[in-house]
């Protein structure tokens, strides 16, 4: 983001700092009446699914984020963020390689609990592991306000996962989650399907680069049969084959309610067969693009006769009946305007019959007037080359 504010040098990893328990990163309890004499006497291994408890639960609720959060910090002993303390009331906080680690993860987790200000927090590159992981799906579980998060690069694996799962199997508010680059592997993948069955929020879910196999895919592609909030899926960077990618596909073609619109298997080589099965999912789902990388034995040539600059084919449709290639955009939209949601703008591109275009010029199109935030805006194309 161009508006982030800069690093400062207080926020590295707060491992360096105030003394605290050498088993802290295994027991870090925020209790009210805790002292730091008391917390080393904490056992080594409490349940997870305490972690996150005080001893007056109230505090949560009835205690000031900024006093929540410094109270957290002191106890499990960290250096409060001063980044986080200053943007507390924003609705983007951005605390991207800011070596939280574990114990900084868990303040952070602990003041988000009761917080409903916050509603986009990335949290990518800090190393916070599968405890990290934990703190969080505890917090998923209660928060109300967040909507966007983003936990991509930072080495939780399995458990971190499940129990991040957990959370998001309550939770009702969370649209976009990245997660990508991290170690989810298939049991992941399995919680992770379990997720997509019960959770009717999330639109947006990332776990490219997380060791997901067909085994892994086969239980995503079971959650997908049920889920019908989700409309992008990322899954590329995973160790899966065309076996997979069917299963994928044919998950949603069998749910009438998805709401499927992309789903990204773009380091995945497909067969002539596999994109004649596609084609009928296209035609349960017209709304819906899949992204995979090649089809195996395509020419060259008969590749090229499949792909012709769209702008080109629409300028030239638009000049013939005398009309702006704008005005023939938004004549696909029901509400005549400027802005209208991706999916329906692909399905509309692809029902239009004026001008014919398939799915990698329709998708290299929308390229050039997606927003980012799930609509497209035609009056991009006054900035766009053809």
């Amino acid at each position: 983001m161009d508006d982030e504010e800069p690093l400062e040098p207080e926020t590295q990893d707060e491992t360096e700092t105030v003394a605290a328990s050498e088993n802290s990163d295994e027991t870090l309890y925020c209790e009210a009446e805790a002292t730091p004499a008391v917390e080393k006497e904490k056992p080594t291994h409490e349940s997870s699914e305490t972690d996150l408890e005080m001893e007056d639960t109230e505090k949560f609720f009835t205690t000031g984020q900024k006093e929540l959060y410094l109270e957290a910090c002191k106890l499990v002993g960290v250096v409060p963020v001063s980044y986080f303390i200053r943007n507390m009331e924003e609705s983007y906080v951005n605390l991207n390689h800011h070596g939280l680690g574990p114990r900084g993860t868990k303040a952070i987790a602990i003041a988000l609990v009761s917080d409903y200000r916050i509603k986009s927090l990335d949290l990518s590159h800090n190393q916070f592991s599968d405890k990290g992981g934990e703190h969080l799906g505890q917090m998923l579980a209660l928060n109300v306000g967040l909507q966007s998060l983003d936990l991509s690069w930072n080495h939780f694996y399995t458990r971190g996962a499940v129990a991040l799962c957990n959370g998001l199997r309550t939770n009702v508010t969370l649209k976009k989650l990245d997660v990508s680059m991290n170690g989810f592997g298939n049991e992941g993948a399995t919680a992770l399907g379990d997720v997509l069955r019960l959770n009717n929020s999330l639109a947006y879910l990332d776990v490219s680069g997380n060791d997901i196999s067909n085994e892994g895919v086969s239980k995503i592609s079971r959650g997908l049969e049920l889920n019908d909030s989700l409309k992008v899926l990322k899954l590329f960077l995973n160790p899966m084959s065309m076996d997979g990618a069917v299963l994928l596909i044919l998950s949603i073609k069998r749910n009438p309610k998805s709401s499927m619109e992309e789903l990204d298997i773009s380091n995945v080589l497909v067969s002539e067969q596999f994109v004649k099965t596609l084609d009928g999912v296209y035609a349960v789902h017209p709304q819906l693009d899949v992204v995979y990388k090649a089809v195996q034995g395509l020419s060259a040539k008969k590749a090229v006769l499949l792909w012709t600059n769209p702008m080109k084919l629409i300028q030239s449709y638009a000049d013939q009946h005398k009309i702006t290639v704008v005005d023939f955009l938004k004549n696909l939209n029901p509400t005549g305007t400027m802005r209208m949601p991706v999916g329906e703008f692909r399905k509309a591109m692809v029902q239009q019959k004026q001008v014919p275009l398939n799915r990698s010029q329709i998708r290299e199109l929308i390229k050039k007037i997606d927003e980012k935030t799930g609509m497209v805006n035609f009056s991009l194309l006054k900035m766009a080359k053809p």
